[in-house]
């Protein structure tokens, strides 16, 4: 029996003047004793929320979108269970930027240094702004980050061998398990809430992304210590055989090792889970698949067919399969929000000599869109984007909404009841009934972040002018820049090979003075 308040315990205690009386306060302590028993029953119909972010995975890449050289069940589960977007947005075309937003919800162009990071840069974000994770925190979740980070840790002039802060605990997370930039950058050990793991104080470790250090072989000058050889950069420091973006040296007992680092972050991830099962949680798990360098477990290597990429689509496969398999094992499927999609579109040539330009045979990892990653065209942003949530989602669905992941914010703050401050999710608009598949209607226009802005409104796409090379010739991608403004009509022409500005003059003025008013306001969301 719940123990009473010491000044409700003595008002049970005085005498009643009448049975009615008696009644109506013992009635009135019944519901005081059970009030918490309320609020955790309140609180158990919110849904759980995971967020799997693949990284650099392509439209294409799924079969759930038409791919068929390579297949991908579990994720193709998710499309069968759920919806199916077609017309879903990253909102950058590069990774840092769009995980600035996702989290924060404010378009990274706004903000100077946000950029594609070191692995040695400091929090992008501001500890105390509102983000999606301490929202939801507040809300009552238990919150979690595993996987790729590449937002900054600590405020300059980091120590890794110390306390790393502030970081994603300073955030809004309550846990945090990271790969603190990219696999291809230093330092390449896991970090856990504010200290690197299975570091040992004899072997201090040192990054810089300026000289490397004196008897450190390096992939430029010791080529015939690698297993994997770079195709342009990417040829400092050697940890585990492969050359990286960076200089380290010590920590040698934190190094990770590759092929087990899809194993540890879902293990990880996995171990979240069980831990608050029994209680709200959010989980933003951060796959590195299928970011270079790709290095897939031996489970997977040679199994695709396609090379080194190939096999690490099949990995992130397996690590979104066993995300579901552990949902079904603790009874949560049916009151789980999963949402899975990908932090830019796609790049084959990142960096390293892996075999994935020779073995695409036909695959095309953007699908019908134009470019990939680091471009303005359609292949940059528009991502897979999968919702699923049994208890309230249709099977089976498919939409062609306009949504962005920057829209996380303020919908899950609607699902969950979160009231946000004025400042708070300043581009973030609330499209839950687009996300559950109950509207077709979402954004009524987004803007798209590459080397220029470009602003789609229903069936055209603007595209502003910009300078810069036309084709990134490191990693063969379009990249849509041109001097001259740009008009794409994507219902007709979703290749956007054809542009139509010279045939709508007006239509161009209109969105590039919207697109310049948007650049001029502090918040877009209503």
């Amino acid at each position: 029996m719940p123990v009473l308040p010491l000044e409700y315990a003595a008002e049970e205690m005085k005498p009643c003047r009448s049975r009615s009386a008696l009644m109506e306060r013992r009635s009135f302590l019944a519901a005081l004793a059970s009030a918490p028993a309320v609020l955790r029953a309140a609180q158990q119909r919110l849904p759980n929320i995971v967020l799997i972010y693949a990284d650099d995975l392509g439209y294409g890449d799924v079969s759930a979108n038409g791919a068929r050289r390579i297949r991908t069940p579990h994720i193709d589960r998710l499309a069968r269970e759920g919806v199916r977007f077609t017309h879903a947005h990253s909102p950058s075309a590069t990774c840092t930027p769009s995980r600035y937003a996702l989290l924060t919800g404010e378009y990274a162009w706004r903000r100077p240094g946000t950029g594609v990071l070191p692995g040695d840069a400091k929090l992008i974000i501001d500890p105390g702004r509102p983000t999606l994770p301490a929202m939801l925190h507040e809300r009552g979740y238990r919150t979690g980050v595993v996987g790729k980070w590449h937002l900054g840790l600590g405020s300059g002039d980091l120590d890794w061998n110390g306390e790393i802060r502030p970081g994603p605990l300073e955030l809004g997370f309550d846990y945090a398990f990271l790969i603190p930039a990219t696999g291809d950058r230093v330092p390449c050990v896991y970090v856990e809430n504010h200290r690197v793991v299975g570091l040992d104080p004899a072997d201090l470790i040192r990054v810089s992304f300026k000289e490397p250090f004196p008897g450190e072989p390096l992939g430029s000058t010791h080529p015939q210590l690698l297993r994997m050889h770079p195709s342009h950069g990417h040829d400092m420091a050697i940890v585990n055989g492969i050359s990286r973006i960076g200089y380290m040296t010590g920590g040698r007992k934190a190094l990770w090792k590759d092929e087990d680092m899809a194993d540890v972050i879902t293990g990880k991830a996995l171990q979240f889970l069980e831990r608050h099962r029994q209680e709200p949680f959010f989980l933003y798990f951060s796959t590195h698949d299928i970011h270079v360098p790709r290095v897939p477990h031996p489970r997977f290597a040679g199994r695709s067919g396609m090379g080194p990429r190939g096999d690490a689509i099949l990995q992130l496969d397996w690590c979104a399969g066993e995300i579901l398999g552990a949902l079904d094992r603790h009874g949560l499927a049916r009151n789980t929000l999963v949402i899975f999609t990908s932090d830019n579109g796609p790049v084959v040539d990142d960096g390293y000599r892996d075999e994935a330009v020779e073995k695409l045979d036909g695959h095309r990892p953007a699908g019908a869109w134009r470019g990939g990653k680091y471009s303005n065209f359609e292949g940059g942003t528009r991502v897979p984007f999968l919702v699923r949530w049994p208890e309230r989602v249709k099977s089976r669905a498919e939409s062609g909404a306009l949504v962005s992941q920057i829209d996380l914010f303020a919908s899950l703050a609607a699902l969950t009841g979160a009231r946000l401050a004025d400042a708070a999710a300043p581009d973030s608009f609330d499209i839950l009934p687009a996300l559950l598949g109950e509207s077709k209607k979402g954004r009524e226009y987004l803007v798209e972040h590459a080397g220029s802005l470009s602003l789609i409104m229903g069936r055209w796409k603007y595209v502003a002018p910009g300078k810069g090379p036309k084709i990134n010739t490191n990693t063969n991608t379009e990249l849509g820049n041109d001097p001259e403004p740009q008009l794409f009509d994507l219902e007709r022409d979703p290749g956007e090979k054809t542009n139509v500005a010279a045939r709508h003059p007006e239509r161009v003025r209109e969105m590039a003075a919207l697109l310049a008013k948007i650049r001029g306001m502090a918040q877009t969301r209503p």
